[in-house]
């Protein structure tokens, strides 16, 4: 059987040749070991644990189970299953539909999904940051702050109801181009027309990808890297000259300038020097009350355009009239070769002095006059044209508002005041939970936010959540903020004391500060792994090819893994979740015996 990192390496090598086509890529899914490597990169999600339409969950994966969804592949008898739908609320207050599909079709979904990016991953365009392995939307953010320098327009694109709305058809025809092995399309098919259950209802999908699947992400991309391609043929078509021209008031001083650096390097007599030396000077300060390029130049324009997933924005240096032209004709491509809508609400042709939001950030280009010496000395405008990347003050709020964290009172005269407020719903869980829910959240937005230019301003929500923090303490123990601060402060910063293992631990409130922090590398926001470059063995898929188990001992024997949603659900008092406990593992191999026993609540 052939190990599956060279498996996934061998098809990436192809994977920039746009003319190769893969022909055999559906027997790559009898190999027991990819399952074993696609079991071990998705065992950890606890979502494993909700059950399916088929009422079964990630509990109880074994050799035998993987062996049983390989056979039903070879002969094409595997159906997936609908996924059940249920909602969750969305920030606006409207529900958002969430799919949950069974764990075999994720097993098989995160399978097609590491072929897929071995595919594909390497011939997917650079301006592309969505769901891919090494970006995130930090790194579609940093993009925008070095290569929009300049720009005078941003076009704001929103594809309505993008992931509701992928034409299937479309879809096969795409992946079809590369991908020349019907039975492998017929799998994706599959998946696409599996359609959902609500309230017990059947309900076909005509459109759109699986809801909850782990194939859609990658899905999409696919279908969007045509909108990408499209937009660098647009771009070689839009950009023109190679630099703007001087302003009138430039080009007449750097004339006049270029005269007497002549004359002083002819002139023999020192004093003629100094003051022709002096005219030099104060034309050079001259030069400043001016632009030195034609900010109107219709002979030079750019496009710049970055995407992440459905949301994308593009840059004009040019007029407005051209900003028009460029969402034209991306409404035209998308309507016409995509089936796909744009927003008119979302789609938004923005001047770059204003405020263009996108993926939670409001981007503007600075406009400054400020003279900075560059790396050679001389002055230049340094920050002018910039890109300046802002925490929105109203994400902020409506973030604390969310939380619970803080109430808004206004005063005599409108204006709002953001006073922290206790959160009651908090108050029955322990000390050392409250403060990790805190924790957590301040180091989210923080997170999230550290690459703003103004990302000092997330202190603000630091203090509101400190003080929400001392008031939910004080709710707790119907005493005051002052009480709950002496309390827990621990030298200069504040924190919570617990016992660990018999000793005495301390878990400190946040204090690492909001100031900006430049460097992304490392930015972990969608948290994909990069399957080809890291995948490895674990002790996951070692324990499960051991063939012993670990409560009886009993070897060579068919082992199925046990799981557990969170070990803190775990309350220590059987011995084999105290087993688990010991090791911090939320899996436990066992035979089937030991399993069935587990489940009886017969095993001691």
């Amino acid at each position: 059987m052939r190990n599956p990192i060279n498996l996934l390496s061998s098809l990436q090598k192809h994977s920039c040749d746009k003319n190769y086509s893969y022909e055999r890529l559906y027997r790559n899914l009898f190999n027991r070991d990819l399952f074993l490597l696609a079991y071990q990169n998705i065992y950890a999600s606890q979502g494993n644990m909700t059950q399916g339409t088929d009422g079964k969950t990630i509990d109880g994966m074994s050799i035998r189970r993987i062996d049983k969804l390989i056979e039903s592949l070879k002969d094409e008898s595997y159906q997936p299953q609908p996924s059940r739908r249920t909602y969750i609320p969305k920030k606006n207050g409207k529900l958002r539909p969430l799919g949950i599909p069974s764990f075999d079709d994720k097993l098989i979904q995160e399978v097609i999904r590491m072929l897929l990016e071995a595919v594909y991953e390497n011939s997917f365009s650079d301006t592309s940051h969505g769901f891919r392995p090494k970006r995130s939307c930090h790194t579609a953010l940093q993009q925008i702050q070095t290569g929009f320098t300049g720009v005078k327009w941003f076009v704001e694109g929103d594809i309505k109801g993008f992931f509701d709305n992928i034409n299937h058809e479309i879809l096969i025809k795409i992946l079809s181009e590369r991908i020349k092995d019907e039975r492998f399309l017929r799998l994706i098919r599959k998946f696409l027309k599996a359609g959902y259950l609500e309230e017990w209802r059947f309900h076909n999908t005509y459109s759109g990808t699986p809801q909850g699947g782990i194939i859609s992400p990658i899905l999409a991309n696919i279908y969007l890297d045509k909108l990408d391609k499209f937009m660098e043929e647009l771009q070689a078509e839009f950009n023109c000259g190679k630099k703007r021209k001087p302003t009138k008031e430039t080009y007449e001083l750097e004339k006049k300038r270029g005269v007497l650096a002549k004359n002083f390097r002819k002139a023999t007599n020192e004093t003629e020097k100094s003051a022709l030396l002096e005219k030099i000077r104060e034309l050079d300060k001259k030069k400043g009350d001016y632009p030195y390029s034609d900010p109107f130049d219709s002979d030079f324009k750019r496009l710049r355009y970055t995407r992440y997933a459905d949301d994308f924005i593009v840059g004009i240096i040019g007029s407005k009239a051209d900003a028009k032209a460029v969402k034209e004709k991306i409404r035209e491509f998308t309507a016409e070769q995509l089936r796909l809508e744009l927003s008119e609400e979302k789609t938004l042709i923005t001047h770059s002095a204003k405020k263009a939001r996108f993926l939670g950030y409001d981007i503007t280009v600075r406009r400054s006059r400020t003279f900075t010496k560059n790396k050679n000395g001389n002055k230049s405008r340094y920050h002018n044209g910039k890109v300046v990347l802002e925490l929105p003050a109203e994400i902020m709020r409506r973030k604390l508002l969310e939380y619970g964290a803080m109430e808004i009172k206004r005063t005599v005269h409108g204006k709002e005041n953001w006073s922290p407020k206790s959160r009651y719903y908090l108050k029955d869980n322990d000390d050392l939970e409250i403060l990790d829910q805190y924790n957590s959240e301040i180091r989210g937005f923080r997170n999230y936010y550290r690459i703003a230019n103004n990302s000092a301003h997330a202190g603000s929500f630091g203090y509101i959540m400190q003080y929400s923090f001392f008031k939910t303490l004080a709710t707790k123990y119907r005493s005051s903020v002052r009480c709950e601060m002496n309390k827990h402060r621990i030298g200069k910063h504040f924190g919570v004391k617990y016992e660990k293992k018999g000793k005495e631990a301390i878990r400190l409130f946040y204090k690492d500060g909001f100031a900006r922090l430049k460097s992304i590398t490392n930015s972990e926001i969608d948290k994909l792994p990069n399957t080809v470059m890291y995948a490895s063995s674990t002790s996951l898929i070692d324990r499960l090819r051991a063939n012993k188990c670990e409560i009886c001992g009993a070897a060579d024997c068919e082992i199925e893994i046990h799981h557990v949603r969170k070990l803190k659900n775990l309350t220590g008092k059987t011995f084999w979740e105290k087993f688990m406990i010991a090791r911090n593992r939320k899996t436990l191999a066992l035979c089937i015996y030991c399993h069935k026993k587990l489940h009886l609540g017969k095993l001691n």
